[in-house]
């Protein structure tokens, strides 16, 4: 059922993190890959070759998704790419993964630094996943990346945890708008994960890791696996009847 040989997807912010683990575990499951990066270029290349090495097929496309200004530009590439390594030409996996952000408290944060996280962490989602519904399947599957963030509070990431509680609203009215195609659409919201998104944050802060074990109900900080193999079902034919949902994978971090 978690089978995904044959299927095209396209994984946004692939180049390392969460992205790229969930990039690796689709490929695993049989997908071609669309691996997306802004400026780690040698990084996303490295990823189409574990893939190419699995047997799967692998592009490696840059975009800048800082708002839409690239979007005209990266989803005719996408299109052209589709065609390449698609019998069908059609993209049956969307993962709205690329994400940034700025820690400051609702005092601290300054309007350009607001403006850059969502226009990154919403608008682009937006816009990217209309852009693509052309080239969408039907039966096809859009995820996102939410966060645990929009169920508990932690000060300095209010900006963040909004831009994450805005596109989980997003993938509700998506997957209304797009039931009739068969395509469901999901978030999938991590709790705190060790990735090199906040390596130095935790290096620099090894108290933090015994504080998030001891509010998680299963007893340790998260892992980018534990991450990518929820996106392989939520991506399956296992998971058909799953759509306009929320899934935190956190360990039962804060219960």
């Amino acid at each position: 059922m978690s089978n995904l040989n044959g299927k095209t997807a396209l994984v946004t912010g692939s180049s390392r993190g969460v992205g790229k683990e969930i990039a690796l575990r689709l490929a695993e499951a049989g997908a071609n890959l669309i691996v997306c990066y802004r400026t780690n270029q040698a990084e996303a290349a490295q990823v189409a070759a574990e893939i190419k090495a699995m047997g799967r097929s692998a592009t490696a496309l840059q975009v800048d998704l800082n708002g839409t200004h690239d979007l005209e530009r990266f989803v005719g590439e996408v299109n052209k790419t589709v065609q390449e390594i698609s019998m069908a030409a059609k993209l049956d996996i969307l993962i709205n993964n690329a994400g940034v952000e700025r820690k400051a408290t609702i005092g601290e944060i300054a309007e350009e630094d607001f403006d850059f996280v969502f226009n990154t962490n919403v608008k682009s989602v937006f816009f990217l996943t209309q852009a693509l519904l052309p080239t969408l399947a039907d039966g096809g599957r859009v995820l996102m990346i939410g966060s645990g963030l929009t169920r508990f509070s932690l000060p300095p990431y209010i900006t963040y945890a909004a831009t994450k509680a805005a596109v989980t609203s997003l993938a509700t009215y998506m997957a209304k708008t797009l039931g009739h195609r068969q395509i469901t659409v999901n978030t999938l919201a991590p709790g705190a994960l060790h990735t090199d998104f906040n390596k130095s944050f935790f290096e620099q802060n090894p108290d933090v890791i015994d504080l998030i074990s001891q509010n998680t109900a299963l007893g340790r900080v998260g892992e980018v696996d534990d991450v990518g193999k929820v996106a392989v079902f939520l991506c399956s034919d296992a998971a058909k009847w799953i759509t306009g949902q929320r899934i935190e994978v956190s360990g039962g971090m804060w219960l």
